[in-house]
């Protein structure tokens, strides 16, 4: 029919011809009146007459399009908005499954990853035209869902990360396999890596150096929420000389690291679920620029919504044709109806007859 609308069966639409027909018949009783001068004008009932006639075309034409299968056709919808391109990188290492003060967690303690898994939740609920995608990674990275705007997906993703994790940190690689996510991104939109972590480990000098390379070739801003352990070093904190290296403070060095990529970059520390909602809740203020995205409407049947006014429509006719009464032939009816009589006349005899 249309770029937006149209039907299944074409041929169908050809029985909207008998709407045609509630114009010219209807199904109410006709009633002989000799003389329409010997009744009152009525523009009440004019106009319910013919308020029944279009309710009785609309009928047909809604049974019509019921049965032609109209519907509206899926559509991709540009829209603006605020938002980003944004990969979450979590840590599922086994030190995840702790508490922030580094032990099994018992009576009202959280692990890191169940604090961790709420608030990303809430702060993914909170960004509705962000495109999200999930990567993982332990002693391996783990590849969970690449970019998409479709959001349950990726709350369920988030939503399991507070299961048992694994025995080391490969955040290196992890880095690397959250960069390529944006390989095949060419939308202009800004583009941010959020990395989840509890710790470090030392990254290998290739590994490195193909970091480096990926950040050229595909700029991104870098957030690191740093779950730190009470009692932990702070990657912030400068040891004393001697102290300062790679194996001694691989978080610090991981932070060093990061900040010499020459892009946007922010650590945040959290040593409680509320110090993480407060790094989550700046991390959603930072990544707010305007967004150009698209939206995905899918087909809309109009079939059950046709036949309902179809319904509807019928059972108006119906009420109203249950309403109907006939003329009632009293009084001024039978007179009127009433065929007319010859004058009597005198016959010579002086007897009445009729003439």
């Amino acid at each position: 029919m249309t770029r937006s609308w149209g039907v299944d069966h074409p041929l169908v639409l050809a029985l909207g011809l008998l709407a045609l027909l509630p114009l010219f018949a209807n199904v109410f009783i006709r009633n002989g009146i000799p003389a329409i001068a010997a009744f009152p004008p009525d523009p009440l009932s004019r106009v319910l007459g013919g308020g029944l006639r279009l309710v009785s075309a609309l009928a047909i034409l809604a049974l019509v399009a019921g049965l032609a299968g109209l519907h509206r056709r899926a559509q991709t919808v540009l829209r603006e908005g605020t938002g980003a391109h944004l990969v979450l990188l979590l840590d599922r290492s086994s030190s995840m499954d702790n508490s922030f003060a580094d032990r099994a967690p018992s009576g009202d303690e959280q692990s890191k990853s169940s604090a961790a898994k709420h608030l990303l939740g809430e702060f993914v609920a909170g960004r509705p035209h962000d495109r999200i995608g999930v990567a993982a990674f332990s002693t391996s990275p783990m590849p969970v869902l690449p970019l998409t705007d479709h959001h349950d997906v990726v709350q369920a993703a988030i939503a399991a990360i507070d299961r048992p994790g694994l025995a080391f940190t490969d955040v290196g690689r992890g880095l690397a396999l959250a960069l390529s996510s944006f390989a095949d991104d060419t939308a202009e939109a800004s583009r941010a890596v959020l990395l989840v972590s509890d710790g470090a480990a030392l990254i290998d000098r290739r590994v490195q150096d193909a970091l480096r390379d990926a950040v050229t070739r595909t700029p991104v801003h870098l957030y690191w929420l740093f779950l730190r352990s009470r009692g932990a070093k702070s990657i912030f904190d400068v040891p004393p000389p001697g102290e300062d290296t790679p194996q001694a403070n691989p978080e610090r060095h991981l932070h060093l690291f990061l900040q010499s990529f020459g892009v946007p970059y922010r650590a945040f520390e959290a040593t409680s679920p509320q110090a993480v909602a407060q790094a989550i809740a700046e991390i959603n203020r930072q990544e707010t620029r305007p967004l150009t995205y698209s939206e995905r409407i899918p087909r809309h049947d109009v079939a059950r919504p046709a036949f309902a006014v179809a319904a509807l429509c019928i059972f108006l006719i119906l009420l109203a044709k249950l309403a109907e009464r006939p003329l009632r032939r009293t009084g001024f009816a039978r007179e009127a109806t009433r065929p007319p009589q010859a004058a009597p006349v005198i016959a010579r005899d002086g007897q009445r007859r009729a003439a």
